[in-house]
């Protein structure tokens, strides 16, 4: 699976499965813009790829809530590499964690503000980088969309509605419809949705038939399969790579 000369997007990529990728597009052969509100571990991480890597990657500072910085991060990609070959939409998290909110309160108790974000983050987000990522993909008459969802957006989630919520919207409507519209211009769209992955301790304790979580790279080389000559024919779906955790019970 090599992807020399190609230009991914990456969000959220400062840290977790955003970094991950970004690196391993850069050690096959591709060029990266990688997007994330963090400055300064941002200007960190993509110093190391270049340093590694000779100079394949870019920051951009983008909040995804934002359409214009948005904008601004697919045409610095234009700029830099003449090309958006591979969009992969990281950023996100669950807003009752990200923001700290107090564990004690229930659903209809915490702050509307709250659900506000993790819609935008979670959901909007994705959407805006498609929307503005298309304008270019429609010109080349080529591209890939990697949507993230989540095993969440199976479940549901009793508390923190607003992940599972927008996980859903992304996992079906967003990407059959992104399919739908691109293939007029053959471009892909594909949702990877992961069950629980040890980008944090925590997600050790969610059970999968398998008896573990997954290891970041897992969720990683499934989504360069995508990506590959191999993988041309996955196609306006979620991908669950969960360990089995949707096939067992939710009692």
């Amino acid at each position: 699976m090599e992807f020399l000369n190609k230009t991914a997007i990456s969000t959220g990529a400062a840290s977790g499965m955003g970094l991950l990728f970004s690196q391993c597009w850069a050690e096959a052969g591709g060029n990266v813009i990688m997007c994330d509100v963090n400055e300064k571990v941002l200007a960190e991480k993509v110093s190391e790829i270049n340093e590694k890597n000779g100079g394949r990657a870019v920051g951009v500072i983008c909040d995804v809530r934002d359409y214009a910085q948005v904008v601004t991060a697919c045409d610095r990609a234009v700029a830099e590499f003449g090309s958006i070959d591979i969009l992969c939409n990281f950023a996100g998290g669950t807003a009752v964690r990200m923001l700290g909110v107090d564990p004690s309160l229930e659903f209809p108790d915490i702050p509307i503000d709250v659900f506000d974000w993790g819609i935008d983050v979670n959901l909007k987000g994705q959407f805006y980088f498609a929307h503005a990522a298309l304008k270019q993909m429609r010109l080349q008459n080529s591209g890939l969309i990697i949507n993230l969802g989540s095993i969440t957006g199976e479940e549901g989630d009793g508390r923190g509605m607003d992940y599972p919520t927008a996980k859903s919207g992304v996992m079906y409507g967003l990407t059959k419809s992104l399919a739908k519209y691109g293939s007029r211009y053959n471009v892909r769209c594909v949702c990877i949705s992961p069950g629980p992955v040890l980008t944090r301790p925590a997600m050790a304790n969610m059970k999968t038939l398998e008896g573990r979580a997954a290891e970041p790279q897992e969720i990683i080389d499934l989504i360069l399969f995508v990506a590959s000559d191999k993988g041309q024919f996955i196609n306006g779906t979620s991908l669950l790579i969960d360990g089995g955790r949707n096939a067992m019970g939710r009692a």
